[in-house]
């Protein structure tokens, strides 16, 4: 294995990044093979276990309904965890810990997950493997201070979001064709073992390319560890709050604009199968269209890495914002496969930049040392804006309306955000930590 990934990063796409860098990069390629399952076919397969009509079973509208729901609770409990499992990783070699743990944490319940039968129990297991590669994402995300140097932050960056999307097809691929194969073919294959299958492959390759990171990954900046840390931890995090909002206008505005915007992109991809199957579209049709998505998300988070060494992470972050407006407003004209398609092509279009961009902007106008708690809090506003859009998307269906106007409703977020993230590239920046 070792020499594989050797191999690995002689190619050309990687000459250019250090081994520290190669090894963060490699982690976004293993964990966004679990994003890419959860965004397809683990609501698929929540449906399939939960739709009927004996006692317990529910609607399909109430299915939709209870997943988005299920969602929102997800964000929530990572958001309030985020904060203070970041503030105690900035300690000195703890980072490495915390990090290690979350990703066995989810791994092993990723694998557990497959081999559920029953929908609420299907439904517990992946809420706790969600919530552990959330927490996971916190400590990943801080590390981008330790692994490269300001200058590069934005090319990094979007390098692990464009290898993520290529990478994570590899396992998915597989998936897919068990689940394509279909339950009982032959009498050889079950749902059950189609299903497992999907959620081991997964959980293998999640942890096989996360190795590197967990093998090479030091922690440069650091604070020093405090008596009576947990409450140190909430202690500091309230005055690192006042700060922010009463000194550091930079951070604060910067963090109420991407609490908006990345509300329709948290939505899109949580719910991505749920449009699709409200509108009545063929299941495997979807799967390929995201597949392809995945392709094209690939090649123009490179091509933004490339524009980054050229123009200002604002403007490239209000293309991207302005991208989804327009994403949105289309939404409300879905009704064919076809059109399913041109939207998913304008996700894919922005979907990574729009992440890994506001992820190297953060990185810069935040202290080093205090990383991990400012992504905490960088993952509350993430979080809460994923668990704001899923409420809308469970509000519109239980009052009856469409996926169509669910969806065109972001649009006001992304049209919001975009406003404030002006208003924040115009305030001054203050990145000294709370005393």
């Amino acid at each position: 294995m070792k020499g594989f990934f050797y191999r690995l990063k002689k190619l050309k796409a990687f000459r250019g990044l250090t081994d520290q860098e190669f090894a963060w990069v490699l982690y976004d390629v293993g964990n966004s093979a679990f994003t890419m399952l959860s965004c397809s076919l683990i609501p698929i397969w929540f449906k399939a276990l939960a739709i009927g009509t004996g006692a317990g079973q529910l609607t399909s509208d109430d299915a939709t309904g209870v997943w988005a729901l299920g969602v929102s609770l997800v964000t929530v409990l990572a958001a309030l965890l985020g904060p203070v499992c970041g503030a105690l990783a900035d300690h000195k070699d703890r980072k490495r810990i915390f990090f290690r743990t979350s990703v066995f944490l989810g791994v092993g319940g990723c694998i557990l997950n497959g081999f559920a039968t029953g929908w609420m129990l299907f439904f517990v297991l992946f809420i706790l493997v969600k919530i552990a590669y959330s927490c996971s994402l916190v400590f990943y995300d801080s590390m981008l201070n330790d692994v490269t140097e300001p200058g590069r932050m934005d090319e990094v960056s979007s390098y692990g979001y464009a290898w993520g999307y290529i990478g994570s097809c590899i396992p998915f691929i597989l998936a897919l064709v068990l689940y394509a194969l279909g339950p009982d073919m032959l009498g050889i294959l079950p749902d059950i073992v189609s299903r497992a299958g999907g959620f081991l492959l997964t959980a293998v390759w999640w942890l096989l390319v996360t190795l590197p990171l967990l093998k090479r990954y030091r922690q440069k900046n650091y604070t020093q560890p405090q008596e009576r840390p947990i409450r140190a931890a909430f202690c500091k995090i309230g005055r690192t709050i006042k700060h922010i909002v009463l000194k550091d206008r930079k951070v604060f505005f910067f963090l109420l604009a991407f609490f908006l915007y990345i509300d329709g992109v948290g939505t899109i991809i949580d719910n991505c199968i749920n449009i699709g199957t409200d509108l009545g579209l063929d299941t495997i049709g979807q799967v390929v269209v995201l597949l392809a998505t995945q392709v094209v998300a690939w090649v123009f988070a490179l091509i933004f890495a490339r524009l980054s060494a050229k123009h200002s992470t604002i403007r490239l972050l209000s293309v991207c914002i302005i991208g989804y407006f327009c994403v949105c407003l289309y939404a409300f004209t879905l009704q064919t496969m076809v059109q399913f398609g041109i939207m998913a092509f304008g996700v894919g279009m922005f979907q990574g930049s729009i992440q890994s961009l506001s992820r190297s902007y953060f990185s810069k106008i935040i202290p080093a040392e205090n990383s991990g708690e400012y992504f905490g809090l960088y993952d509350i506003f993430c979080k809460g804006a994923s668990f704001l859009g899923s409420a809308v998307i469970a509000w519109v269906k239980f009052a009856g309306g469409t996926i169509n106007i669910a969806v065109g409703l972001m649009a006001v977020f992304f049209l919001a955000g975009l406003i404030l993230l002006r208003v924040a590239d115009r305030a001054q920046q203050n990145n000294g930590a709370a005393e």
